[in-house]
């Protein structure tokens, strides 16, 4: 054990998860203002990013792709409907089936999102070389993989898909695997 001068023992290092939680709720905090001044919330973006990018067939697609459960996402729709974002319809060939598209406010809101998104990864970006930010990406993936071993080990779907523990959503979508934001490639795109 190495002591400061005068026999003062050295602070306990403060544990690599705290760290981890610290950061990514300065970072959540900061999205979320970001967001908030672009006019819209994190659930919002995910959803209006997935109906964009992803565009699922139903709810229960839509659900899976943004991470959260069916009943939470129809909190969010009945919001996004009522605000004109979206519509639901149904399905001409199964009636049980909700098909949620884009309305005109939506695309718009999707568009000042995703340029508070874009933005808002730029300011993360800043400083750092690429290879730096390639060794960031593999140092959280094998963070979260150290995280998950504990609990995944014995989940069937852990063992089969080995992306499952560094990504929530690879199970549903294995593009989501890829380091690079889904909205990365329409910074430049028209809507």
């Amino acid at each position: 054990m190495s002591c400061y001068p005068h026999g003062v023992p050295e602070p306990f290092p403060v544990p690599i998860g705290l760290r981890l939680n610290a950061a990514a709720r300065t970072v959540e905090r900061a999205f979320d203002e970001a967001l908030a001044e672009a006019g819209g919330t994190l659930p919002v973006w995910l959803v209006l990013l997935n109906l964009k990018v992803r565009r699922p067939a139903n709810q229960r697609e839509l659900a899976a792709a943004v991470g959260i459960r069916e009943a939470t996402l129809t909190h969010h729709l009945n919001a996004m409907d009522a605000s004109g974002l979206i519509v639901r319809t149904r399905d001409s060939a199964n009636r049980r089936v909700q098909v949620v598209t884009l309305t005109e406010a939506g695309e718009a809101a999707f568009l000042r999102l995703r340029d508070a998104a874009v933005a808002f990864d730029a300011r993360l970006r800043a400083g750092f070389a690429d290879a730096d930010l390639a060794t960031l990406a593999a140092q959280l993936t094998r963070l979260a993989a150290n995280a998950a071993s504990s609990s995944d080990a014995a989940s069937p779907s852990a063992a089969s898909n080995p992306n499952a523990a560094s990504n929530p959503n690879a199970a549903s979508n294995p593009s989501a695997a890829d380091d690079a934001p889904p909205w990365s490639g329409l910074a430049g795109r028209p809507a």
